[in-house]
C-alpha cells in the first residue's frame, strides 16, 4: 500500500519525477545523426535539417515520458535555443572557412610589402591599401571617440530629460540608419566645400566613416554609463567630489571594460565600409602616406576593385582579393583581441 502511494505521489510531483542520463542527449544526437543521413543522402542540408527535427521532436517526447511536462518543455526551449545558435554559426564559420581557403595562398610577404604600382597580373600586394585602411580608419577613430564619448556623457550625466537631450537622441537613432553611401557622399560635397571640388583624399574617407561611427559610439557608451550604479555616484558626491570629477574618476573607470568594446564594435562597423570610402578616398595603386594629399587606397576598395574588375588573367586578382578579405577579417580579429586586453587591464578589481 505504501509503495503504490509513494509512486502515485512521485508521479503527480514533477519534482520528483524521472531523470534522463546525462548521455542521453549525444545518444539522441548520435541516432539523429544517423537517421539524417539514411533519408537525407549526401545532401548536407536535407540531412541536418532532417537530423535536426528528429533529435528535437524524440527528445521531447522521451523526456515527456520519463521526465514529465515540465522538464520535457524546459529540454525543449534549450534545445531550440541550442539550434539557433549554430544556425547563427554557420554563415560566420562558412564565411571564416571560405575566406582561409581562398585567400591563404596570397597572403605572403610580398603580399603586405608590396603595392599595385606597375603591376599587371601575378605578383604585387596590398601595402598601400593596408596602410590606407590604418590611417582613416585611425583618423575616423580620432575624431569618433571624443565626440562620442563627449555626447554619450552629456546624455547620461547631464541631459536628463530636456529637449536638447532628446533631439540629439533622436538624430543619433537617426544617423544610426543612414545608408553608408549617404555618408560618403556627404564627406565628399564637405571637402568640395572647403577646399574646392573633385577633393578626394584619406581625411575625406575618414570623415566619411565617422558620420557611421559617432552614432554607435554614442549609443553604446550612453547605455554603459546608465547601468553604473547611481549609489557610486552618490557615495562620491556626499564625500564632497565634483560632479565632473565623479565621472571622471568613477564613473568612466567602473564602465570602461564595456566602453573599449563598444569603441572596437564601432571600428569594425565602420573598417569593412566600401561604398563611402570609394566616393571620399578614391583608388590608387600606389603608396600614399599623406592622408591631406591625393587618393587613397583602402582594404576594402581594394578587395571590391581586384574582384569586380580583374585584368587578364584573372586568377591573380582574385586571389589578392580573397587575401586582402582575410587580412580584413584578421585585422578585426585582433582590433578584438587588443580591446578584450585593454578592458581587463583597466577594468575596476573586485574587492577582497
Amino acid at each position: 500500500m505504501s509503495v503504490t502511494t509513494n509512486s502515485s505521489s512521485k508521479a503527480l510531483n514533477p519534482l520528483k519525477a524521472g531523470q534522463l542520463p546525462r548521455w542521453a542527449p549525444w545518444a539522441g544526437l548520435g541516432l539523429a545523426l544517423i537517421v539524417g543521413l539514411v533519408f537525407g543522402g549526401m545532401k548536407v542540408a536535407a540531412s541536418t535539417l532532417i537530423a535536426a527535427a528528429v533529435f528535437v521532436v524524440g527528445m521531447h517526447v522521451l523526456s515527456l515520458y520519463v521526465e514529465g511536462r515540465r522538464r520535457a518543455n524546459d529540454r525543449l526551449a534549450q534545445h531550440i535555443v541550442y539550434g539557433m545558435f549554430m544556425l547563427a554559426l554557420v554563415p560566420l564559420v562558412w564565411v571564416s572557412w571560405i575566406a582561409v581557403k581562398n585567400g591563404l595562398a596570397r597572403l605572403d610577404a610580398p603580399f603586405f610589402t608590396y603595392s599595385m604600382r606597375n603591376i599587371v597580373g601575378e605578383g604585387g600586394g596590398a601595402a598601400h591599401a593596408i596602410y590606407g585602411t590604418l590611417y582613416v580608419t585611425g583618423i575616423a577613430t580620432a575624431i569618433s571617440v571624443p565626440i562620442g564619448l563627449l555626447t554619450a556623457i552629456y546624455l547620461a550625466e547631464y541631459g536628463g530629460n530636456s529637449k536638447l537631450a532628446k533631439g540629439i537622441t533622436f538624430f543619433v537613432d537617426v544617423m544610426t540608419g543612414i545608408p553608408s553611401i549617404v555618408a560618403g557622399l556627404f564627406a565628399y560635397a564637405l571637402m568640395a566645400l572647403l577646399f574646392g571640388p573633385g577633393t578626394v583624399n584619406g581625411i575625406g574617407g575618414a570623415i566619411a566613416l565617422s558620420v557611421l561611427m559617432i552614432p554607435v559610439v554614442v549609443r553604446s557608451v550612453e547605455e554603459l554609463l546608465r547601468i553604473v550604479p547611481n549609489e557610486l555616484r552618490e557615495a562620491a558626491y556626499a564625500l564632497g567630489v565634483p560632479k565632473w570629477k565623479t565621472i571622471l574618476s568613477i564613473v568612466i573607470p567602473t564602465a570602461i571594460s564595456g566602453i573599449v568594446s563598444g569603441v572596437i564594435l564601432a571600428i569594425a562597423r565602420v573598417i569593412g565600409e566600401t561604398a563611402p570610402l570609394m566616393v571620399a578616398a578614391g583608388f590608387t595603386q600606389s603608396l600614399n602616406n599623406n592622408p591631406t594629399q591625393g587618393q587613397m587606397m583602402t582594404l576594402p576598395v581594394f578587395v571590391y576593385d581586384s574582384y569586380a574588375h580583374p585584368g587578364i588573367p584573372r586568377q591573380p586578382y582574385w586571389d589578392r582579393a580573397w587575401a586582402g578579405a582575410l587580412t580584413l577579417i584578421l585585422i578585426v580579429m585582433l582590433l578584438n583581441l587588443i580591446g578584450r586586453v585593454i578592458a581587463a587591464r583597466f577594468a575596476p578589481k573586485a574587492g577582497r
